[in-house]
């Protein structure tokens, strides 16, 4: 059921779910839109009240998220002279047919090999399978290198997991020893790679973001705060 109120002057949708819960449960998607789930208990009026209480934090999570799809980067067409973005520095793309599907790269260029160099989806399929495991081999040598520092802590080499993620560098499941990044993260400077490593790892021993846990991460890399302003000065993710 989709409904409608006005959170400080400004006319929200949100799609309301009856559904067995205990709490009222507030969910905004990076494509700007909210979703409720509350039990058929709970009046619409209780519902309102609700969401104008946290009426703050839902005005500012949609500017944040209209604010990365305003800047977001449009769709790479994958043509000779485009520029991506690899740990930080930028790499021009060369286009060349080949008898099979691959890339070799150096500091300075991409040269994207394909069968047939017309097909933009089999550019786009071969570019991203080439950043996905690039950014694996770059993030596990990372987390190799970031791991001595939490061993002595008792904290066990966790499995590691890459994605596309809207709006976060990486996150942490302490229970289940798993950490997972964003595979965009190959675009970022190695020295803020290493930051959101030791972020992540940093969770195995403060699940939140405590002033407890700040302290850690300061203990365990001191200029922590220097290279996340670095990682967000040009990208709209968060953590």
């Amino acid at each position: 059921m989709i409904k409608t109120i006005n959170l400080n002057g400004r006319k929200i949708s949100y799609y309301l779910e009856r559904k067995n819960v205990k709490n009222i449960n507030l969910r905004i998607k990076a494509d700007q839109s909210i979703s409720i789930s509350a039990s058929v208990r709970v009046s619409d009026s209780v519902i309102e009240e609700f969401l104008n209480a946290k009426a703050e934090y839902i005005l500012r999570a949609l500017d944040h998220y209209a604010e990365i799809a305003k800047y977001a980067p449009k769709p790479k067409q994958y043509v000779d002279g485009e520029s991506f973005k690899i740990l930080g520095h930028d790499r021009r793309l060369r286009v060349v047919q080949g008898k099979r599907n691959t890339i070799e790269s150096d500091e300075s260029y991409i040269t994207l090999m394909v069968k047939d160099p017309a097909d933009l989806e089999l550019k786009k399929k071969t570019m991203d399978r080439w950043m996905k495991n690039y950014c694996k081999e770059i993030l596990l040598a990372v987390c190799e290198s970031v791991y001595p520092k939490f061993q002595k802590y008792g904290v066990e080499f966790p499995e590691l997991r890459f994605r596309n993620m809207v709006s976060r560098w990486g996150s942490c499941q302490p229970k289940r020893k798993i950490l997972t990044f964003n595979i965009a993260l190959i675009e970022a400077p190695l020295s803020c790679i290493e930051y959101v490593v030791t972020h992540e790892f940093t969770h195995f021993l403060q699940p939140n973001h405590s002033e407890k846990f700040y302290g850690q991460l300061a203990m365990f890399m001191p200029d922590w705060q220097e290279r996340k302003k670095i990682l967000e000065k040009n990208n709209c993710y968060v953590e």
